[in-house]
Formats: structure tokens, C-alpha cells, sequence
């Protein structure tokens, strides 16, 4: 069996695949790549169908392979990479052979890269998914995230198909676009305005269950907010908390929530909204339902 050494990691890496769609009746959360992009892009690189993901951390990782040549295929964000020393561009395939040492280090922009093998991350599936859920312990290595000193087999793949790459909807910079919630009349319409006209900083508090934002132009601070009976949630969830912080759910989020959403981002933004580093600021456009779908649609 192929395998690898991890040898530097960053906190956040985890193991992900497609992940667990359709069980939030049973409590159970999805999780999946938070770039999805990012995931099958790393596949396309590789050439080659390929097994989970090691979704990497803002600060990188290293790892030693050993075993016969095998391809990898490295892409999400744009991180800076080098194969025993030699730098490479970013996204790349990856011709690894006995001993190969690779280095994912943080570049401009991204808080997650994805590292996908011609290959089947061996660890087991639990409810149809390598997926970690770290928050509940589930799937992935141990329900945890990847250390330094874990060892990875790789088993081989079998028959899978290629997995078609999503066209690119939107530029990096521009604004994220979003659905109004069904909480959205509990919000004044001055208020309203103001969310879709003032930008929010992205704060360092964020993980795979969601991202806090700061409401530096005071939006929500005469809002009267309301603490409501706690229903079915979704990512892409803007809730406003009590103390009026906005929060984005992500791809690890409960299934419920009681506090009132505002808006939901729409699926063809929230890989590019989860790329978003600490400190830069975001702006939302409101879109309405059937352009969302035109836009989830759409094809080059």
C-alpha cells in the first residue's frame, strides 16, 4: 500500500470528500469540501480520477510519500507549492515517486487547498462518507483533525468516473450574492439597505461550522433583534446573533438555529465566500431565486 507521512500540518486539515447529503433529518450535518471548486479542480490537475480530499489548513502542509509512482493533483485557493525543494505553480499536478517530499505553504489568497490522489484515502466510511466532522467526531481519521506523525494509506481507486469542473460564475473580488431569508421582513428596510450597500469584514473567528463577521459600518446596531424557536438551517445562512454580529453558516453547521436569517448566500458563491481570508472586507448583492438558479445553471 501507498502511504504519507505528514510532517508539518496546519490547523483545519482534514480529510473531506463529497460528504453527507441528505441525513440533516437525522441531525447529521454534510459537510464536503468548503471550496467544492477547489476539491475537483485538485482532481482535473491530477488527471486521473481521484479518492477524498486532504482539505489543507491556511498554513499549509508537508507530507513524504512512499510507495510506486502515483499522480496528485494540488488546486483551491492560491497557495504556493514545492516538490523536493523545486517551487511549482499553483494549481499542479503532482508526479509522486519513493521518498517525494511536498511542501504546501500559504500564498496571496485562500484559507483552503486541496490534495487529491489517483488514489482512496484509506480510512473508513461512516454514513457513506470520508468526511471529517470534527466538531462531533466523525468520519475521517478518527473524527479529528489530521497532527503531525499521521501516516495515510492510499488504496487504489478501482472504476470512478472524472468529475466535471464548475464553471467560474463570478470574479474573485466581486460582491457575494445572496437570496433574502425568510426571517429578512423582521429587518427594517433601512436596515436592509444598509446590509446590501455596506462592506463586513471577515473576522479571524471562523471554522467549518461558520464565519462571524464584523459589522464595521454599524448595520445591525439599532436593529431589534429576536431570539426565535429554533428551525431547520442551511450553509449559506446569514444569521444576525442577539449582540447583532452577522454569521455565515458553513459546510459543517447544526442542523437547526434559532436565531433570525437575514439572507442565504447563493451555491455558486459559497466556495469563493469560504476563500475569504480574515481581515479583507465582503460586500453581499441580493439576487433574486430564479437568477440564482440560472446562474447554478449556467455553462461556458
Amino acid at each position: 500500500m501507498s502511504r504519507i507521512l505528514l510532517t508539518r500540518v496546519s490547523p483545519m486539515t482534514t480529510i473531506q470528500d463529497e460528504g453527507r447529503p441528505g441525513l440533516f433529518a437525522h441531525g447529521i450535518g454534510a459537510s464536503g469540501p468548503m471550496d467544492r471548486n477547489g476539491y475537483v479542480l485538485a482532481a482535473a490537475m491530477a488527471e486521473a480520477p481521484c479518492g477524498a480530499a486532504i482539505e489543507v489548513g491556511l498554513l499549509g502542509l508537508d507530507f513524504t510519500y512512499r510507495g510506486p509512482p502515483l499522480s496528485a493533483g494540488v488546486a483551491g485557493g492560491a497557495f504556493t507549492l514545492t516538490v523536493d525543494g523545486v517551487t511549482r505553480s499553483w494549481p499542479s499536478r503532482i508526479d509522486l515517486v519513493e521518498n517525494t517530499k511536498i511542501s504546501i505553504k500559504p500564498g496571496p489568497n485562500g484559507n483552503y487547498a486541496y490534495l487529491r490522489f489517483a488514489a482512496q484515502i484509506a480510512v473508513p466510511l461512516v454514513l457513506g462518507s470520508r468526511s471529517t466532522n470534527a466538531t462531533v467526531g466523525l468520519g475521517g481519521l478518527e473524527g479529528r483533525m489530521l497532527a503531525v506523525g499521521d501516516e495515510l494509506g492510499l488504496d487504489d481507486l478501482g472504476d470512478m468516473a472524472t468529475e466535471p469542473v464548475r464553471a467560474e460564475t463570478a470574479n474573485p473580488g466581486d460582491p457575494i450574492r445572496f437570496v433574502w431569508g425568510i426571517h429578512a421582513d423582521l429587518f427594517s428596510n433601512p436596515i436592509r439597505t444598509a446590509f446590501s450597500t455596506s462592506d463586513f469584514r471577515i473576522s479571524a473567528r471562523m471554522d467549518r461550522m461558520g464565519v462571524r463577521l464584523d459589522d464595521t459600518g454599524s448595520v445591525f446596531a439599532e436593529a431589534k433583534l429576536l431570539n426565535l424557536v429554533s428551525d431547520a438551517v442551511v450553509p449559506g445562512d446569514i444569521q444576525i446573533l442577539g449582540d447583532g454580529t452577522p454569521i455565515v453558516l458553513m459546510r459543517d453547521n447544526q442542523p437547526t438555529g434559532g436565531y433570525p436569517r437575514i439572507g442565504t448566500i447563493i451555491d455558486a458563491d459559497l466556495d469563493r465566500f469560504a476563500q475569504i481570508r480574515a481581515g479583507r472586507m465582503v460586500r453581499f448583492e441580493p439576487v433574486t431565486v430564479a437568477h440564482a438558479h440560472r446562474i447554478a445553471k449556467w455553462q461556458p
